[in-house]
């Protein structure tokens, strides 16, 4: 038997979901509408409404029929968004894109005529700038050689000697020591650009080993220019450069020591000198040259028979030659160095002059 609490609690239940009504439908302007159509180039097909179980006679045709909003996308039909494009006749586009140009009819022979034809224009420039021999090519090309001239000669000073040598100028030194051949042929060199410079041995026969006074000293200097000359080879045809030191007392007993540069062209009647640096001579060292000197010393009227740098050299405990640079920080070199550049600079002159003398003439 059942329980009539039971029934009547199931019978509740019963009632109270047949009283429920079913669902109704939405109202129209709570319906949401359907996603955009894909972008297509075609045109979209209309869509036709949904249809509702009311508008079927289902369940929930007692709300009524439902009437479904015309769908309206976002972009029309009738724009065409898609990135192809619609091939189109290749004529027809060359001429619509290039239509504004203004092309040049002419042939490119005679466009670039200018250019290549003008003896002005950029191209005839540079022939006539490579052509001519003082042209700026020609003068890059002469820079970029001194340039790789003076690598060489830093690198090896004594490719300085071969590089720089030749040239239409020829000089003899009268004398085989470096201490004076190496600085006439770089002052003759840098003045002329090239230039060969030799030294050969000479030595004077009737002048004294220390000559006093200017006119010693170029005694000295002819003598050895004269020793020379004996040369076949040399003769008169080559200009000679002799250099003698002397001493001479310029103040009371205040001396100094220097050296005469004497250079003789007897092909083109020249004849120059100049003079190097002076250094000061301690009294006391030409005291002791005068009493080294025997009182019957043959060539006694033309100075010492010893000379300054034995003594200053014994004095400071240098080699002779180099006495200079330890006395006065000047190397004798670089003193007959500058008073040759002095030299080769009015023996150029002179030949410039002798040169425009002869075509006047």
């Amino acid at each position: 038997m059942s329980d009539p609490s039971g029934n009547q609690g199931g019978n509740n239940v019963g009632n109270l979901l047949s009283n429920i009504s079913p669902p109704s439908a939405l109202p129209s302007n709570l319906i949401l509408a359907p996603a955009a159509a894909p972008l297509i180039s075609q045109e979209v097909p209309p869509v036709e409404p949904p249809t509702t179980q009311a508008a079927e006679g289902g369940p929930g045709g007692a709300g009524g029929a439902h009437i479904a909003p015309a769908f309206s996308p976002a972009i029309p039909p009738n724009k065409n968004t898609s990135t192809e494009q619609t091939p189109t006749d290749d004529g027809a586009t060359q001429s619509t894109n290039l239509g504004h140009l203004n092309l040049n009819p002419e042939p490119v022979a005679t466009a670039l005529g200018p250019l290549t034809q003008s003896g002005s224009s950029l191209f005839g420039w540079m022939k006539d700038a490579a052509s001519s021999g003082g042209g700026i090519l020609s003068k890059v090309a002469e820079k970029a050689k001194n340039s790789v001239d003076t690598i060489v000669t830093t690198l090896d000073p004594q490719m300085k000697e071969y590089i720089y040598s030749g040239g239409d100028i020829e000089i003899i030194v009268a004398s085989d020591k470096d201490d004076k051949v190496k600085p006439c042929r770089e002052a003759f060199q840098t003045i002329f650009g090239k230039a060969t410079v030799m030294g050969l041995q000479a030595q004077p026969n009737g002048i004294a080993a220390q000559p006093v006074g200017f006119e010693a000293a170029l005694r000295g200097a002819q003598e050895r220019t004269a020793d020379l000359r004996t040369n076949s080879r040399i003769g008169d045809k080559l200009p000679i450069i002799a250099v003698e030191n002397f001493t001479f007392e310029a103040f009371p007993d205040q001396w100094f020591d220097a050296g005469l540069l004497l250079l003789t062209d007897p092909l083109r009647n020249l004849t120059l000198k100049t003079v190097t640096q002076m250094t000061a001579i301690p009294l006391s060292i030409i005291t002791a040259i005068k009493e080294d000197t025997p009182k019957d010393y043959q060539f006694l009227d033309t100075g010492f028979a010893v000379t300054v740098g034995q003594v200053m050299a014994n004095n400071l405990g240098v080699h002779h030659t180099e006495w200079h640079k330890y006395y006065t920080g000047i190397n004798r070199s670089d003193m007959i160095l500058c008073a040759a550049k002095s030299l080769a600079t009015a023996y150029k002159r002179s030949l410039g002059a002798n040169i425009a003398s002869s075509e006047e003439s």
